[in-house]
């Protein structure tokens, strides 16, 4: 066996000499057996360097000197992500350390909110491959989130990304293929994933509280993008039939969706019309859409509109039991049996517990999950949406052609 006798390994160094020694045998090795004893430990010290720079980037911890996972941004023309700057910036386990994009007005004003560390550049695959982030944060068009996962999963790049999580099923399905060849974590960020009545409505379904669930009806929208004022670059993409894949289907018709799959599953049947009353506009995108997904015990009805008069973020769930009703901020239980004229229509206000840390915001739970190895749960899971693409594919065919569509 070979002993290695040096400072710090019980060992003797003498005249600045180090010895190498066989036991049981005798002598000093020759200058040939150290030098090759030699290249062998560094080779074998290089080779656990690299393994644990492997096993750090698919298992969640960070390289970064301070110990932080370190996180990058692509697109800054997507609205959202002025707010998953601040989640990030109030992050303590994560680092900003890039952003890209090719916009110098939208690149000013980021300059503006984040540190000074941060790295900007033109080009994405550029910094993927400088900066080397943990995980990246996905803010572009709809149609550009599978060509950047691929270049996400060639690096082992972790990657979340604003809901849709594209604009086809057909390209959901093969960002779903090279995130698990390349075993990376991917998630789709929706906003109802982040308040408690959300979580609260899903855990009293599960415990049965309504009894199966017979019909829900999901209502998401605003007065339109152009009516709430969101910026011209976020604009140009919304309204744009192909990097948005639509326009009230897709930007909310996909909440709808991922609450039904959630709650219930995969539909058998789907099927949707579509309207543009905002017709002095001349949008060619669709601004109002209704979608009826057909169970064989139950309706999921999905209202998604550009025309709602205030905004609206609601799911309401009936069955024999009684139904729940959620927003943003609240959430009502009417049970059957309650006398109607004593009874909100709604039901009783629920009292609710504040989220914890790592499940109050995208950022603080896509950090969790890399940091600690968690799987990205539903809704936000491939799995889930991959089958709300496949739900919205199936809708606008159904616009298309004036049939109701089955979900092979």
């Amino acid at each position: 066996m070979l002993r290695v006798i040096e400072k710090g390994f019980n060992g003797v160094v003498g005249a600045g000499r180090t010895y190498l020694s066989f036991a049981g045998l005798q002598g000093v090795l020759t200058m040939k057996q150290r030098f090759l004893a030699g290249r062998f430990v560094r080779t074998l010290v290089l080779t656990l360097l690299f393994l644990l720079a492997s096993w750090a980037r698919l298992y969640g911890q960070s390289g970064a000197p301070n110990g932080k996972t370190t996180l990058a941004v692509i697109g800054l023309d997507h609205d959202h992500v002025w707010g998953l700057l601040k989640d990030l910036t109030g992050e303590p386990n994560a680092e900003l350390v890039a952003i890209a994009d090719s916009h110098p007005e939208l690149v000013d004003r980021a300059k503006a909110k984040v540190s000074a560390s941060v790295k900007f550049y033109s080009d994405y695959v550029q910094m993927l491959d400088e900066m080397k982030p943990d995980g990246v944060i996905v803010t572009t068009e709809n149609d550009r989130h599978l060509e950047i996962l691929r270049e996400c999963a060639k690096r082992h790049i972790h990657y979340s990304t604003e809901k849709p999580m594209a604009t086809t099923a057909a390209d959901a399905r093969e960002m779903q293929r090279l995130a698990n060849q390349a075993g990376i974590k991917v998630m789709v960020n929706y906003w109802n994933a982040w308040v408690a009545p959300t979580h609260e409505l899903y855990h009293r379904v599960k415990d049965n509280q309504v009894g199966p669930i017979q019909r829900i009806i999901v209502r998401y929208g605003h007065q339109g993008p152009k009516e709430i004022g969101v910026s011209k670059y976020f604009a140009d993409w919304l309204y744009d039939p192909v990097k948005n894949g639509g326009g009230a289907i897709m930007d909310f018709g996909c909440y709808g969706a991922e609450w039904a799959v959630w709650l219930k599953g995969r539909p058998a049947r789907v099927s949707a019309v579509t309207q543009k009353l905002k017709v002095e506009q001349h949008n060619p995108v669709d601004d109002d859409a209704t979608i009826v997904l057909d169970y064989p015990d139950g309706t999921a009805i999905i209202e998604a509109s550009w025309d709602w008069p205030y905004n609206m973020g609601q799911v309401q769930v009936f069955g024999p039991k009684g139904s729940l009703l959620a927003t943003a901020r609240d959430l009502f239980s009417r049970q059957t049996g309650r006398q109607e004229v004593s009874a909100a229509l709604e039901g009783e206000r629920v009292a609710l517990d504040a989220p914890a840390h790592e499940t109050s915001n995208p950022i603080s739970y896509f950090v969790d999950c890399i940091r600690n190895n968690k799987p990205i749960e539903d809704p936000l899971s491939m799995k889930v949406n991959v089958q709300v693409m496949e739900i919205l594919d199936a809708a606008r065919e159904s616009v298309r052609t004036g049939k109701q569509q089955e979900l092979r």
